[in-house]
């Protein structure tokens, strides 16, 4: 029988950066959250404060539905940029939102941090965001769930106009030197939209894009899952897990990085959690079904 279990993380609506990291940087904000250079210091100094495998990029999750048309409050050294105020009000204005140009604006610099920090050697994990994350900075939650209810015709295609923007998102992301590409989407979690819609979410976007996504991925990369999105595959029975041996027991993040070429699907653990110890020095891979 499907059941979707939910994953308790203490993570999901993280946003900004450690003060303290800010404050030791002097860096000018919210303009630093907003060009390749203090990107690039800001990652830096949060891989050797938070004593992590990698760097992390961007540091919000607003990026991409700001790419598309969103208003965002950029904030500042306490807290990161958020949404300002919602473009969209019905199906069609969502539909009718410009595609994502990866030349311009700040997901462009996000893309060229990248760039730098993989010629100097480090590590990135590239943060993309899901659709109900995404919708968070373009039209209010309410609207949303109207459409999924009412519109399930406009939804799926929501849901597929979303789904291209985010590939293409992950390709450039591995092009610009991204080797470990985190999909998270807090904001659809079965916690929020509840089982039945859980269900068809995961039918209609999560599993045909992780299908799409998986043969993007190649073997100088690995697509981290976020734990209540494997929860929602492996509940509606679209995925397994299976090991694979690592050299020596490890943090999860030292793991993800060996796997590299070893599997193209991990999501055993979120990557935030810097501390989870893979203590029998294995680390599970997702198999989609």
């Amino acid at each position: 029988m499907e059941k979707i279990v939910d994953f308790k993380c203490t993570y999901n609506n993280s946003a900004g950066i450690n003060e303290e990291v800010t404050r030791n940087l002097k860096l000018s904000f919210p303009q630093a959250y907003k060009h390749c250079e203090t990107m690039t210091l800001i990652a830096k100094e949060l891989k050797k404060h938070d004593n992590a495998a990698f760097c992390e990029l961007p540091f919000c999750h607003t990026v991409e539905g700001e790419a598309m048309g969103g208003i965002i409050n950029y904030g500042d050294e306490k807290i990161g940029p958020r949404a300002k105020e919602y473009v969209c009000k019905n199906a069609d204005d969502l539909l009718n939102l410009k595609s994502i140009d990866f030349t311009k604006g700040r997901i462009s610099e996000v893309l060229k941090a990248c760039t730098c920090l993989r010629n100097e050697g480090e590590n990135i994990v590239l943060e993309v965001s899901g659709p109900f994350t995404i919708l968070n900075v373009l039209m209010d939650a309410t609207h949303v769930f109207k459409i999924f209810r009412k519109e399930p015709e406009k939804m799926k295609q929501i849901f597929d106009k979303f789904q291209n923007e985010i590939l293409n998102f992950i390709e450039e992301g591995q092009r610009a030197g991204a080797n470990l590409i985190s999909f998270a989407d807090s904001s659809g979690g079965v916690n929020i939209l509840g089982p039945k819609m859980m269900k068809e979410s995961v039918d209609m976007f999560t599993y045909p894009f992780l299908k799409k996504a998986e043969k993007i991925i190649d073997d100088k990369t690995i697509l981290l899952l976020c734990p209540k999105t494997t929860f929602a595959l492996l509940g509606t029975n679209k995925a397994s897990l299976y090991d694979i041996e690592l050299s020596k027991p490890m943090k999860y993040g030292e793991g993800c990085i060996e796997a590299i070429g070893k599997m193209k699907i991990a999501g055993q653990m979120c990557i935030k959690n810097i501390n989870y110890e893979l203590t029998e020095g294995k680390i599970k891979g997702i198999k989609l079904i």
